[in-house]
């Protein structure tokens, strides 16, 4: 009886011991694997923030300790990880450790979310992430990225007046050996701190990036603690505006605080690569210390001036001295392409300047916070229509005809006239009005097909892609940056995917960003290779799916330019080597837009100060039409032109400038807001800060051609291909504070 009953016993506890060993076999091969995301810029420095309508990094890091797999991870970002998937192949082996990069976009205003995912060869999740960034923050808020030598001695900003954390200008620091080697995703970044010690830790791919990126527009201010440090960089030592001999000497820091104080000059108001903050003509800078000027305000630290200061001497090769003279210079800053660099000849990390109480107000002035954000909290910003949708007003196929709003009352007139007084007179005329159980069906049953037919009529048509390329030319030294915007528009009249990918070395694609802030509207699979990729395009029936594509390269400057300023105006040289068809091309400098023509092989041509148009007034009659065709471009139902843009080169140069279209009293208090139109831009793209520094911009309009192989690898029945040149040319503006010598080549 005993031996009956704890026989099963046994037997039980055996088949238990046993399921336990089988788990415990089979469960370290999913256990083995670790797998981290940081996303957003700061990351692994417990910041991890993005911006709107920017490009940020992911780094992946997959540990592998089990047996080796293929793997595959698969990132999805945007409004509650609804955007397009990113996915990247990588090999696994036992003992593995992977870092891999990824390039992402923020589509949305708000309520971004990353989904990781790590998959193995046979489709099946190892991993899975949901991760949220620290902080979002609005496209025109100011993003300040530091590569300290110590945690404590990192840039800090102070905080805004408003209580809106969406608009706070954002500083964070980053690991340097996760600093990003792609010159398009620095972009999300408006300025970059460099310790110099830090500089030697740079790969070169790293500090290519960072150049490509400060002639783009980008500002990097290094912090120089010693001479070796700048003078063992090669890549640095002969792009700063100094040379440094390796001597040192304790300075009085008293220059710093006059220049903290001090009125921005035309050259320091607006910053490079965005327009943000007030608007104003070139030259006109606002000078108010109680209004315009926030940091006259700011109080003397006593113990900070009247205490000595390590400081690396100098000797000025170009550009102008921000504090202390040219023989005892504390800081210098030089025009480098569109972008900036400034040199701080003391280490910031380093006492007093670390102790300094002004010093978060420092750092703002070199970000080029605006002023109304210190002072007033006046700082709302309304997001609206990105840029794109502008584009995609000219280049959506015209294949799509839409529904007159007219006939569509008249359709559902009709509609209700039939099922209702009509049916009723008809069938009581008969006299047998329960037939109303089989003449309703098929009432709806005929409605329903003359809208499918009339919509067929309307939108059946056959497969489209269109591209309109912007590609801003860089000159610097004997080559030139390229930085390309690839818009392209597919039209499917079946659901379909289509096939895109980039040849360039550095491309990111991404879908159009949707109205007020919201998730991209297109759905895409990118696949990452390097920092090119290829992907497939998911359009629905009947449908035009916009997508834009950004690339960068150094290549042979396809327009040359030159402007030699004239009592009464200026000469203007044009050359165009590679003799393109260019039958359109305007000039824009001095604020007055100038109809060059064709241009040829070679053309000189002279322009009167006082001859031209007006660029502001251009925009602000031109950004209505915009204004209403993306407003249009919505809607379901319209006139047949409604929501089309025709003329691509008058559209494309319109939005190059769109920030001027909100543009009004620049000397009247507290008028900050030239975004009226609520277009939203990514970095780079607007050129007024071009203008307003006194820049000279050159627009050339090439119909039916490419500088790049087009992105799509389908032959499609219809397809229309242009490129806007966009050239910008450093102007010696008489405007500005004090001359700008020209920097030597790299």
């Amino acid at each position: 009886m005993g031996t009956s009953f704890i026989q099963p016993r046994r037997l039980f506890g055996a088949f238990a011991a046993g399921l336990c060993t089988l788990f415990l076999l089979a469960g370290p091969a999913w256990a083995e694997v670790r797998f981290d995301v940081f996303f957003g810029f700061g990351v692994g420095t417990g910041d991890g923030v993005v911006r709107e309508a920017g490009w940020f990094p992911v780094i992946c890091e997959v540990q592998n300790d089990g047996p080796a797999f293929n793997a595959v991870i698969e990132l999805t970002g945007g409004g509650y990880g609804q955007g397009q998937r990113r996915l990247m192949q990588v090999e696994l082996p036992t003992g593995s450790l992977k870092r891999i990069q990824f390039p992402m976009y923020v589509t949305g205003r708000m309520g971004y979310r990353l989904e990781a995912v790590l998959l193995d060869e046979k489709g099946r999740k190892r991993a899975e992430l949901s991760l949220q960034p620290r902080l979002q923050i609005s496209w025109d808020s100011p993003l300040l990225g530091s590569l300290p030598r110590t945690r404590g001695g990192a840039p800090v900003l102070p905080d805004i007046k408003t209580g809106n954390n969406q608009i706070q200008p954002a500083a964070v620091m980053i690991k340097t050996e996760w600093l990003p080697d792609n010159p398009l995703t620095l972009e999300g970044l408006d300025a970059l701190y460099l310790h110099s010690a830090e500089a030697l830790r740079l790969s070169a791919g790293q500090s290519a990036a960072v150049l490509a990126w400060v002639h783009a527009g980008g500002r990097l201010i290094i912090g120089v603690e010693q001479a070796s440090d700048i003078n063992n960089a090669p890549w640095l030592k002969n792009f700063l505006p100094c040379e440094l001999p390796g001597s040192s000497a304790s300075r009085n820091p008293g220059p710093l605080h006059e220049w903290l104080t001090a009125p921005p000059t035309a050259a320091e108001w607006i910053e490079p690569g965005r327009a943000r903050g007030a608007m104003k003509e070139p030259g006109v800078i606002r000078s108010d210390n109680t209004t315009g000027n926030p940091y006259a305000k700011l109080v003397t630290d006593t113990r900070f001036v009247e205490e000595a200061m390590p400081v690396v001497a100098a000797v000025v090769r170009d550009g102008r001295v921000l504090a202390g003279t040219e023989a005892a210079a504390l800081a210098l800053a030089a025009r480098r392409g569109r972008g900036e660099v400034t040199v701080l000849l003391f280490s910031p990390e380093l006492e007093p300047f670390r102790s300094w109480k002004n010093r978060p107000w420092f750092w703002a002035k070199l970000l080029g916070v605006p002023g109304e954000w210190l002072l007033s909290g006046n700082a709302n910003r309304s997001s609206g229509h990105h840029i794109d949708s502008v584009f995609g007003a000219m280049i959506d196929s015209r294949q799509i005809r839409k529904l007159p709003i007219a006939w569509l009352l008249l359709l559902l007139m009709g509609y209700l006239a039939v099922i209702g007084p009509l049916d009723r007179y008809w069938l009581k005329k008969l006299n047998r009005q329960m037939l109303t159980w089989i003449t309703f069906p098929l009432y709806v049953a005929f409605f329903s097909g003359l809208i499918y037919f009339i919509g067929y009529k309307l939108r059946a048509g056959e497969a489209e892609w269109n591209e309109l390329h912007v590609v801003d030319v860089i000159p610097h030294g004997a080559r030139a940056d390229l930085r390309g915007r690839i818009y392209g528009s597919a039209y499917s009249p079946v659901n379909a995917s289509y096939e895109v990918a980039s040849d360039q070395a550095f491309a990111n694609l991404r879908g159009e960003q949707g109205f007020s802030g919201n998730q991209e509207v297109s759905k895409a699979l990118v696949e990452q290779r390097g920092n090119s990729f290829s992907a497939q395009l998911t359009v629905p029936v009947w449908t035009s799916q916009l997508y834009a594509g950004d690339w960068w390269r150094q290549a042979t400057a396809p327009l040359n330019m030159t402007i030699t300023p004239r009592v009464d105006g200026w000469e203007v040289k044009v050359e165009n080597p590679q003799g393109k068809k260019i039958p359109q091309s305007r000039l824009i400098v001095g604020g007055r837009m100038f109809d060059l023509g064709e241009l040829t092989k070679g053309k000189t041509t002279v322009l009167n100060r006082g001859a031209g148009s007006s660029l502001r007034d251009f925009v602000m009659n031109q950004s209505g039409h915009l204004n209403s065709a993306v407003q249009q471009r919505q809607q379901q139902f319209g006139g047949e032109e409604s929501g089309r843009i025709n003329d691509a080169f008058v559209g494309a140069m319109t939005a190059s400038f769109i920030s001027l279209q909100g543009d009004r009293n620049p000397e009247q208090p507290g008028n900050y807001y030239p975004y009226q139109g609520n277009f939203v831009t990514s970095p780079g793209f607007d050129l007024s800060p071009q203008i307003q520094r006194g820049d000279a911009v050159l627009l050339a309009w090439l119909p039916d051609q490419t500088l790049v192989a087009p992105l799509n690898k389908f032959t499609p029945r219809h397809s229309k291909k242009d490129t806007l040149l966009r050239v910008v040319v450093l102007q010696n503006s008489a405007d500005e504070a004090g001359p700008v010598k020209s920097p030597k080549p790299e």
